[in-house]
């Protein structure tokens, strides 16, 4: 007989967190079977249901905004005017990064000061806890539960703590990539020997290397109709987000 799992193994999920404690082992055997190592295991073991990651994932309202709208809440004048001032005081590394990757300091300010205001604030919620939530939760269980995996391996990797924070969804550092982004994409830019993207360095670099590697043209626009419009999609799916990126971008690098 082949060694198929019992459907009982079979980790299943939740609207509520009633039943997290006993889906924990469940989803344990999965993150093993996917490589996780012992210290990953131990972070997720260790993990509790977070309300405050279920809140937010109910009541995500400012993409319904007009861009106008958007723009105001989001504070893009503010955003703007500090890019401009970071650009002129870093004009080197900016300019490293682009002939690296090929991605412009706009692009890479404005989503820095959109996610996090640049560094100000990179969230309060636990990592291992948000993403493992999203996982056991129904609505996008099969989305998350990878990001989950990966941040498991982040653990054993050390690129983050079992005790890291980050937003609500369970996005890291300073332009909040979600975990397997974060695996796939992330670069060690300061070249210090490891990816921590709670490091503005690692972050920046990391996010023009995803940018790049999700289709990013060196030289290319990316005002909408332009080809690297498409391309700030693969970053965040809310149109009103993309437009914001292209309208604070053009104004930071003008």
């Amino acid at each position: 007989m082949m060694g198929l799992a019992s459907p009982t193994l079979a980790a299943f999920c939740s609207d509520t967190g009633g039943r997290y404690e006993e889906w924990k082992p469940l989803i344990a055997q999965e993150a093993r079977a996917a490589g996780v190592g012992e210290r990953g295991i131990q972070a997720l073991m260790g993990s509790s249901y977070s309300k405050a990651t279920i809140s937010a994932d109910r009541n995500q309202k400012s993409f319904k905004y007009t861009l106008d709208k958007f723009l105001q809440v989001r504070g893009a004048e503010t955003i703007i005017k500090q890019g401009r001032s970071r650009k002129a005081k870093n004009a080197n590394f900016y300019a490293a990064i682009e002939q690296q990757y090929g991605v412009p300091a706009g692009v890479l300010l404005a989503i820095h000061g959109m996610e996090t205001a640049f560094g100000g604030y990179m969230g309060d919620t636990n990592v291992v806890s948000a993403i493992a939530t999203l996982s056991y939760d129904c609505r996008r269980s099969d989305f998350f539960t990878p990001h989950m995996i990966a941040a498991l391996i982040l653990v054993d990797r050390g690129s983050i703590t079992p005790k890291s924070q980050g937003a609500k969804h369970g996005e890291l550092g300073h332009t909040q990539f979600l975990p397997g982004n974060a695996l796939k994409y992330g670069v060690d830019g300061n070249g210090d020997g490891k990816v921590d993207l709670n490091n503005m360095t690692d972050a920046l670099a990391s996010t023009a290397n995803f940018l790049r590697q999700k289709g990013w043209q060196p030289g290319q626009g990316y005002q909408e109709g332009e080809p690297n419009f498409a391309v700030i999609k693969q970053w965040n799916a809310a149109t009103v987000y993309q437009q914001a990126i292209a309208i604070m971008g053009k104004r930071i690098d003008g």
